[in-house]
């Protein structure tokens, strides 16, 4: 019998074992994220009470009608602002068939010239970006600006409640797109965590 992955029971295993790590108290309550193919949800939670104290998700009234704000490209950098380096690759031919006698006359440093010249621009790794520069390039998609929104609606309902401070569960997710959207957008708010 051959066996599946479920993608789904993965992700809930992720979610045990970083539950064994992170639990909420009530002076640092537990920010749990929930995403769905469509929604994302977030709730702060106290885990010795059991309580939820503030919740926010992509259904609310508020968020119903949202439209992410248009972002300008930025600027493509000319050839004058940035000189790229060069590598050349020198490129030999291979010696032609020759009779017997005449392979035997002849060395193969004098049978052999340089052909072609190809020039090559130089591989240049970037600099590793912060999880915020890495969501600028997507960060006009509507999932993504829908969950940042929801993230600063649960910030602002959390410092209302007195919340300066969580504990980020992100619930088996790995920490980009939709739910590192929803974690910046709490910062940006003033959450810590």
């Amino acid at each position: 019998m051959i066996k599946q992955f479920n993608a789904n029971k993965a992700r809930q295993k992720r979610h045990i074992r970083l539950r064994n790590r992170v639990e909420g108290t009530q002076e640092r309550p537990r920010l749990s994220v929930f995403r769905s193919g469509y929604q994302i949800y977030a709730q702060v939670i106290d885990d010795t009470t059991g309580r939820t104290l503030v919740a926010a998700s992509s259904l609310e009234e508020k968020l119903r009608d949202f439209k992410p704000a248009p972002q300008e490209a930025p600027a493509a950098p000319t050839a004058e602002s940035a000189p790229e380096e060069e590598v050349v690759v020198v490129t030999q031919a291979a010696p032609a068939k020759k009779s017997a006698k005449v392979a035997k006359t002849t060395s193969n440093k004098q049978s052999r010239t340089a052909t072609a010249k190809t020039v090559l621009p130089s591989a240049k790794k970037g600099e590793k970006k912060t999880p915020v520069e890495a969501l600028v390039a997507i960060s006009n998609n509507h999932k993504v600006a829908l969950a940042r929104e929801v993230g600063k609606l649960v910030a602002e309902r959390a410092k209302e409640k007195g919340i300066e401070q969580v504990v980020f569960d992100r619930g088996g997710y790995p920490y980009h797109g939709r739910v590192a959207a929803l974690a910046e957008g709490a910062r940006e708010v003033g959450l810590k965590f």
